[in-house]
C-alpha cells in the first residue's frame, strides 16, 4: 500500500515562489512514476510535472516549463515541486500522484496513477 501526503501550499503574490513536498510511504519509491497534478476552480485536473527512473527523467507540461522544478529524494522518500515566477493561473489544489510507469507521452494521463494525496491549496494573487 502506498500513501502520499502533500504539504507546503499557501498564498503568494504573482511572481512569488512556493515549494510543495510530497511524503511517500510504501515500497521502493524510486520505482514509481511520480507526478504533480493540479485542479483550478471549475477546471479539469491537469498534469504539472512528472518524474520516473528514480527521479532521473523529468516531464514538464507546457504551462510550467522553465518555472517549475521537480525532484525526488529516494532516501527520504519525498518528492518536491519548486514553483517560481508564479502566476494567478497557477492557483489550484495540487496533488501528488504515484503510478507504476510513465513516459513523455503518458505522464499527463491521470488514469495511470494508482495513488493520490489529499491535495494542498496554492493561491496566487495578482
Amino acid at each position: 500500500q502506498v500513501t502520499l501526503a502533500e504539504s507546503g501550499g499557501g498564498s503568494v503574490q504573482s511572481g512569488g515562489t512556493l515549494t510543495l513536498s510530497c511524503a511517500f510511504s510504501g515500497p521502493e519509491s524510486k520505482r514509481w512514476c511520480m507526478a504533480w497534478f493540479r485542479r483550478g476552480a471549475g477546471e479539469e485536473r491537469e498534469a504539472v510535472m512528472g518524474l520516473t527512473n528514480g527521479g532521473r527523467t523529468q516531464y514538464h507540461s507546457d504551462s510550467t516549463r522553465g518555472r517549475f522544478t521537480m525532484s525526488q529524494d529516494n532516501r527520504k522518500k519525498t518528492v518536491t515541486l519548486q514553483m517560481t515566477s508564479l502566476k494567478p493561473e497557477d492557483t489550484g489544489v495540487y496533488y501528488c500522484a504515484a503510478g507504476p510507469d510513465c513516459n513523455v507521452g503518458t505522464f499527463a494521463q491521470s488514469t495511470l496513477y494508482h495513488y493520490w494525496g489529499q491535495g494542498t491549496q496554492v493561491t496566487v494573487s495578482s
